[in-house]
This record gives C-alpha cells, sequence and structure tokens, in this order.
C-alpha cells in the first residue's frame, strides 16, 4: 500500500495537523506501507508572500515532522517546489476540472468568508492537491475530516481524466483515523492556523499552559454536571489520556465537583509530557543544521523517479508524447 500526505508550510505544527495528519502517516510508515510525505510549500504561497518566513516555516515544518518521528528510512520526505513536474501535471488536471467542482470546495469558500484575498492559486488549490496525490499514485491519503473533500475532489478529477485518456491513475481513499476525525481549536472551531486557535506541538511549558487555559467552556461552575460529550477541554483531553483515565474524567463531569480549570492544567500536563521524546529529537537535529537539507534533498531523489513516471504516461496519454 502506498500513502501520501501533505503538511503546510504556513506556520508551526499544531495539534490539528499531528492528529490529523502527521501520526496516521507515521502509523502507516511503522506498519511498513510505502509512505511519502511533502511540505507543501507551493500550497504555501497562496497565502505567504514574504520570502523570508516561508523559508523559516520550511525548515521549522521540517524539523517538527522529523521530531515527531517521521524516519526518512521509510518515507520519502521532500519539499514540493523540489519536484516541479508535479506542477506540469496539475496543469494537465485543470483542463479537465469542471469549475463547478471548484466552486463547490469548503476551503475555498470558507477563506472567502474570513477576508482572505481570492487569487486563482487559492481557487486552484485542490487542482495542486490532486498533482501531489496522483504523481505518486498513491492508494490511501492521511488526511483530517477537514479535508476529506480535497480526496473526493482528487478522485473526480483522476476518474474524469481516465475517462478520457484511458487508465493513467490510481483513485485515492481517504485514510481518516475516526477517533480524532476533527480536533477542536481553542475556541471550538477546527483547530487551523487560519483561526489562529491553534495549541502547538512545540513550545515553552508555560505558553503551552497559557493557551491550554484559554480553551472556551461553559459557564458551568464546579458543583455543576457536565457534558463531557460537548466540553472542548475533554475532546483534546481524550487525545493523550489512556482509556481509564478518560472513564474516571467522564465520570467526575457527569457526578460534578470538579472545574474546567482543574481539567485544563491536567490536560497541559498530558500534552507536555506526550510530546518530551519529540522535543529531545528535535534538540538533536538542530544540532547538524545542514542535516534536515540533506533529508529534504534525498527524499525528492526518492520521489522524483516515480512523479516523472507518472507525468510521462499522462503526458503521452493527452498527445504531448
Amino acid at each position: 500500500m502506498r500513502a501520501l500526505t501533505g503538511i503546510q508550510s504556513s506556520g508551526k505544527l499544531h495539534l490539528g495537523n499531528y492528529f490529523g495528519m502527521l501520526k496516521p502517516a507515521l502509523e502507516l510508515q511503522n506498519k511498513n506501507a510505502e509512505t511519502y510525505l511533502f511540505i507543501a510549500d507551493y500550497h504555501a504561497l497562496t497565502t505567504i508572500q514574504a520570502a523570508e518566513t516561508l523559508r523559516e516555516n520550511i525548515s521549522e515544518i521540517a524539523l517538527d515532522a522529523l521530531s515527531c518521528g517521521l524516519d526518512p528510512a521509510k518515507t520519502a520526505f521532500y519539499r514540493q517546489s523540489d519536484v516541479p513536474e508535479v506542477l506540469e501535471l496539475a496543469w494537465l488536471l485543470s483542463v479537465v476540472t469542471p469549475m463547478g467542482l471548484l466552486e463547490r470546495c469548503h476551503s475555498y469558500k470558507d477563506k472567502l468568508a474570513r477576508g482572505i484575498p481570492p487569487n486563482h492559486g487559492l481557487f486552484a488549490y485542490p487542482v495542486l492537491m490532486a498533482a501531489d496525490i496522483l504523481a505518486v499514485q498513491a492508494d490511501v491519503v492521511p488526511v483530517g475530516q477537514d479535508q476529506k473533500q480535497h480526496v473526493e475532489v482528487t478522485r473526480d478529477i483522476a476518474i474524469k481524466f481516465n475517462n478520457l485518456f484511458g487508465e493513467i491513475f490510481k483513485i485515492p481513499e481517504p485514510f481518516i483515523k475516526k477517533d480524532v476525525a476533527v480536533v477542536p481549536g481553542i475556541d471550538g472551531q477546527k483547530m487551523s492556523k487560519s483561526y489562529n486557535n491553534t495549541i502547538k506541538v512545540f513550545t515553552t511549558q508555560d505558553e503551552l499552559r497559557k493557551t491550554v487555559m484559554r480553551i472556551v467552556t461553559d459557564s458551568k461552575t464546579v458543583a455543576d454536571k457536565k457534558d463531557p460529550d460537548k466540553c472542548n477541554v475533554f475532546a483534546l483531553y481524550k487525545l493523550f489520556a489512556a482509556k481509564d483515565k478518560c472513564d474516571q474524567m467522564a465520570d467526575r463531569y457527569r457526578n460534578g465537583g470538579i472545574g474546567y480549570g482543574d481539567v485544563k492544567k491536567e490536560l497541559a500536563e498530558l500534552i507536555w509530557q506526550y510530546f518530551a521524546p519529540a522535543r529531545a529529537r528535535r534538540e538533536q537535529l538542530q544540532s547538524d543544521p545542514g542535516g534536515v537539507e540533506r533529508i529534504l534533498r534525498a527524499g525528492a531523489e526518492k520521489a522524483r523517479p516515480v512523479i516523472q513516471n507518472t507525468l510521462k504516461r499522462a503526458r503521452k496519454a493527452v498527445g504531448l508524447e
């Protein structure tokens, strides 16, 4: 089985990125799936137009992924921009992509609703994402629930291309961890850099605690009975605590006698301990500044022949070769 996923170089790795995309990809990697993971720097250009910021983000997100357990011996880890063939493939896909398909994409409409200026890159984002996926002939794509539609769009585009030009592309399936389909941000919406509601994976303990304490809750008092299934704090708590601890906490919610502040403090400590090994690995990686660059270039060299072969077949199918 071949798996591919990408992570945007638009900011720090947060819990939504980790549980929605990175952790499932690492699990597949460790089950001996043929895994590809790329830094989506072309995609990031739709919202970042500061060169130094983009360079810094690419370096940081690469460090973050490697620190969390990405193994370059098992996963082809590369920058999207190091494999420019993906852009040509995106054009071949774009000429068979109906406008209506893109106009229905939730992500584009959501960004417009939040005042992000529309541009062609933002609108055509799903076509480039389709090229990323189809270029390596992925079987599955680890994503959060909010990205499922993009995989569905990829499937639609691939089917249309195959119907017109022959069976060139494998039709991928989304790989969504049902227990973490949507990770809530501190405001209760899905966790997203765009909403400025994230909990960063790599931060100071003090900053982590302050962020967790800002998670929005209702106004119930310590004595009040509470519904754990309607609590943003408990939704995050479940990601880190063992099942028996979750069951105990859920009982305390339903019986009353525990305040949200106490749960938040416990959650902050759980998060800090969970990522302790990753922080240690990050320190080691930072001691070799050129190491991450070597890993990314080696990953591109591994992925590029696969992508070049797909592009060659697509070019021949449409009549360019």
